[in-house]
């Protein structure tokens, strides 16, 4: 049972570079479109844990619409993610105990692995591989 949480701990943390980069392209929207209320109202902000979020709930009534709308929809994005590495992870238990349990977690290695073993994966894996749209995606440098 542990290394089961593990290996889901694992594909949710590190799944795939595309969740890597859904994840920064989400960050970038928020900020771009809440720059104003960053440089009024948060700009001493330390980001991370929260603390930017905590500065808008903070400042809730001054923020714009835009910013609502970004920090709305990167949220509904997260979730939209979250419930795809779910069901991934579900559907591909089995096969990530068999051909992915020893890979090293980040950088998108176990969703490598598991597209790597997609011919030899059960027919319920890889069609989670499909329905989520896994792949590999090169980083940008």
């Amino acid at each position: 049972m542990k290394k089961k949480l593990i290996v889901v701990v694992g594909i949710v943390l590190a799944m795939s570079v595309t969740g890597t980069w859904a994840q920064e392209s989400i960050i970038d929207d928020v900020m771009a479109a809440c720059e104003p209320e960053i440089d009024a109202y948060c700009s001493q902000v330390t980001l991370g844990e929260g603390r930017l979020l905590a500065c808008f709930y903070a400042h809730e009534d001054k923020i714009s619409g835009r910013c609502q709308y970004a920090v709305y929809e990167g949220a509904a994005q997260l979730e939209q993610f979250a419930v795809a590495i779910t069901h991934l992870a579900t559907e591909c238990m089995g096969d990530l105990e068999t051909y992915c349990a020893e890979v090293e977690l980040g950088e998108g290695r176990v969703g490598t692995c598991l597209l790597e073993h997609k011919a030899e994966v059960t027919p319920a894996c890889a069609k989670a591989i499909d329905d989520v749209g896994l792949e590999v995606v090169e980083a940008e440098e």
